[in-house]
Parts: structure tokens; sequence; C-alpha cells
């Protein structure tokens, strides 16, 4: 898909209308490089580590209390990301995913909800086509630039360190202040 017109595309001042987040009702996010550092850890006895931020977390549940659908969509299969999605209670968790796209649309549809509802954040060239598809687009400070020219919001915080909660807090603030 092509980029978004420049009148549509990366505002960094959080001038995003009001309106389009107000209609946010399914949030879905990228895990590596969105909710973590984009840092893969492996130790010595092959165990893979992960860091997730607390406050992403805490962002999730109250977008779940506000009644909006979370979804984690990665292309990436680990367990630590199933513990996390257990924990924070995710009903929507897709892991091993190559068209991210088909899996947001036929979520939308199954919850009857438009692309339009839809709120994704994600930091790479995988995640385009999705970015460009749904109703508000964001990534992280440090996402790619073919990522950042194409999105809604660029994120003042970097990805595991409160990007996703700097978008749910605008979502929130949006749906609270109708």
């Amino acid at each position: 898909m092509p980029p978004r017109p420049s009148s549509q595309r990366a505002s960094r001042s959080g001038k995003v209308p009001r309106t389009l987040l107000s209609q946010i009702r399914l949030f879905a996010t990228d895990v590596d490089g969105v909710l973590t550092d984009a840092g893969m850890y492996y130790a010595e006895s092959g165990d893979e580590w992960k860091k997730f931020n607390t406050r992403d977390g805490m962002g999730i549940k109250l977008l779940q209390k506000a009644g909006i659908i979370t979804a984690i969509v990665t292309q990436e299969r680990t367990k630590l990301v199933a513990r996390r999605a257990e924990k924070l209670m995710i009903p929507e968790l897709h892991q091993g995913v190559m068209d991210k796209l088909s899996l947001v649309r036929e979520m939308a549809i199954r919850y009857g909800l438009t692309l339009s509802q839809v709120a994704y954040i994600g930091d790479d060239i995988n995640d385009l086509e999705t970015l460009n598809a749904v109703g508000f687009s964001a990534t992280p400070a440090d996402g790619m630039p073919q990522v950042a020219a194409a999105v809604d919001y660029i994120c003042q915080k970097k990805g595991g360190e409160g990007a996703v909660r700097e978008i749910i807090e605008m979502i929130l603030d949006a749906q609270l202040g109708q």
C-alpha cells in the first residue's frame, strides 16, 4: 500500500484529531520494537529474554477496562510473549503471523468493526501494510524511517519505553472526553 497523503502523516505534536481516536474499538500492537526495545537477549543456556514496560501493561489493562479489545500481532513465536499476553489477559494473541493485515481485518470482522475502528502500533516494514489500512496508526520514536513516514503519529517514547502507553493515553483521553 502506498504511504498516506502528507496531510494525514506523522504528527509528533499530538495534534491527532480526537474524532479519529474516539472511534477506536480494537487496539493491536506488534511486540519486538514496540512492547520491547527490539533487543533479543540470549543466555548461554539458550534461554531468551525480553524486557516489557510495566506502564505499557497498565495501559493495556486501562483499555480493557474501557471496553476496548486488545490484541498482540507478531511474526515471532515465543513462550515469553504468550506469558505476557496471559498476564495482561489480552484476548487476542496471534504469534507467527506473516500477513498481519489479513489477521487484523479478520479480527475486525469477527467483532463487527471496520478497519477505521482499529488502532495499530508497529515499528518495521512488516507492519506497513497494516499501518496504512487502519483508522489510527503509530510508531515508537525509534521506528524505522519508512514506518515513520507512513503513520498518523510518531511517539515521543521509544519502543519498550512507554510508546504503547503514550498511544493508549491519547485514545482514552479522546474517548473519555467525548
